[in-house]
This record gives C-alpha cells, sequence and structure tokens, in this order.
C-alpha cells in the first residue's frame, strides 16, 4: 500500500491521471477533460527518455527499471505545476501508479479507461503517427492491474463518445467536483 497522500471522499482533486492501456483514449479523453476542469493537460508519453520510444518503436515493452525514471518525473511534474493538471499515462500496474503518488507528494486521482481488447485493436489499427505498436497491446493487457476499490481512482467504460466519457467522469466526481463517493 502506498504511503502517499491519500484523498478524503469530500476534497475536489488537483491532480488527475487518465490511465489504461495503449489506444484506450488517454490523450483524446484527457485533453478534453482538462478545461471542463479549469485545468491544464499533459501527454505522459512526452516524458519519456528518447531510449525508451526507440525500445517501443522496435516493438520491445519497456522493463520496469525503464519505467521507474519516467513514473518519478510524471509524478513530479504534475505536482510543480500551479493549479488543476490531468496527465495520460498508462500507469497500468498499482506499483507504477504509487511511484507516481510518491513522486507527486499529494493526492492522484487515477481515471481508468477500461475497454475491450477487440475495440482497442480496432482504435489502435486506425490512428497513425504513435510510435505504441498494436504488436505491444498483448504485452499492455498481461500487465494491466485495474485500480482496485481501496485505490484513489474511478473505471470508466469507453464504449461511447469522447464527449459521452468526459459526462460519464464528472457524474463519478459528483455535482460539487468532490472525490467519487462509491
Amino acid at each position: 500500500m502506498s504511503t502517499a497522500a491519500s484523498l478524503h471522499r469530500s476534497e475536489r482533486p488537483r491532480l488527475f491521471v487518465v490511465m489504461g492501456v495503449a489506444g484506450c483514449g488517454k490523450s483524446t479523453v484527457g485533453e478534453a477533460l482538462a478545461p471542463g476542469l479549469g485545468g491544464i493537460y499533459f501527454d505522459g508519453d512526452n516524458f519519456h527518455p528518447r531510449e525508451n520510444i526507440a525500445k517501443m518503436s522496435r516493438g520491445e515493452p519497456l522493463t520496469d527499471a525503464d519505467r521507474w525514471p519516467w513514473l518519478r518525473r510524471i509524478g513530479a511534474e504534475i505536482a510543480a505545476q500551479k493549479g488543476i493538471v490531468v496527465c495520460g499515462c498508462s500507469a497500468l500496474r498499482r506499483v507504477y501508479r504509487d511511484v507516481i503518488r510518491e513522486a507527486a507528494g499529494e493526492p492522484v486521482l487515477f481515471i481508468h479507461l477500461a475497454g475491450s481488447r477487440e475495440l482497442i485493436e480496432r482504435r489502435m489499427a486506425a490512428r497513425s503517427g504513435h510510435f505504441m505498436p498494436l504488436s505491444l497491446l498483448e504485452s499492455q493487457f498481461a500487465t494491466l492491474e485495474p485500480p482496485g476499490a481501496d485505490e484513489d481512482a474511478v473505471s470508466i467504460g469507453i464504449d461511447a463518445s469522447t464527449d459521452e466519457i468526459v459526462a460519464r467522469i464528472a457524474s463519478q466526481m459528483g455535482e460539487n467536483g468532490s472525490w467519487p463517493t462509491g
């Protein structure tokens, strides 16, 4: 269990990480969500060292040793910003989310975008210009540990339009923007 701060149910989070496997819509949803929260968006992929991007471009999955500096950088960068921050980051395992929480030093709400393998394969096949090849999707699903009930996280289905997904997230936040209650 993480020793990082967690939110009380009545608190409004400041730091959000939209998480999930490649192709689930982290960037699209994060970019749409941030303005509605009055925040800014960062794509966690932009914090990868060149070596990580080259490795993934070759179809090689990252090791934990590759990930630790990247995850720590994400946590530190989002916490260093003023105001509300939304960041897209795979954060597939609980320990990865814990590293982000620890580096941030304050509560982080993880929004897990959950979808079927078939839906995500179709999305990945349709996109262009991204370094993550479809061949790595299997390793992403194998690595994925959906957030536990004891984590500061919500899971949202992605079987809808971006606007509908953002509305689902907003409804989980509650009318006053506080932490989800269930």
